[in-house]
């Protein structure tokens, strides 16, 4: 049975590596183990030593403590969970270098779900 925290750390794991672009492959060459360890750390099904956990934090350009963000004595979800496809639509959009592009897609988004961002 896995702990709550090592899957919310492998979900985390999960999501900023789809947003950067990764695979599992690109993840497990910088760590030098196998992409089923990499799928392993995403399901928590294995725990990421401190050791790992920085070298992945370096591989994905963030503090370790982003890992643990989110979490809470009460909480152990770590808010949404970003499903695969979006992830990879924003880390599609990320890569627009023209500002006013991406002002446009994003009106556009809004628009098809109905969304009114705050002022």
């Amino acid at each position: 049975m896995s702990h709550p925290v090592d899957e919310h750390v492998g979900k985390k794991l999960k999501n900023l590596r789809v947003l950067r672009g990764l695979t599992q492959t690109d993840v497990a060459k910088g760590l030098d183990i196998s992409f089923q360890q990499v799928q392993k750390y995403e399901l928590g099904r294995n725990r990421i030593s401190a050791s790992k956990l920085f070298e992945i934090s370096r591989i994905l350009d963030v503090p370790p403590s982003y890992f643990f963000d989110g979490l809470s004595d009460n909480d152990d979800n770590g808010g949404p969970v970003i499903d695969e496809e979006t992830a990879r639509i924003a880390s599609v959009i990320s890569k627009i270098t023209d500002e006013r592009l991406k002002t446009q897609i994003r009106s556009f988004i809004d628009a098809v779900a109905n969304y009114s961002p705050a002022a």
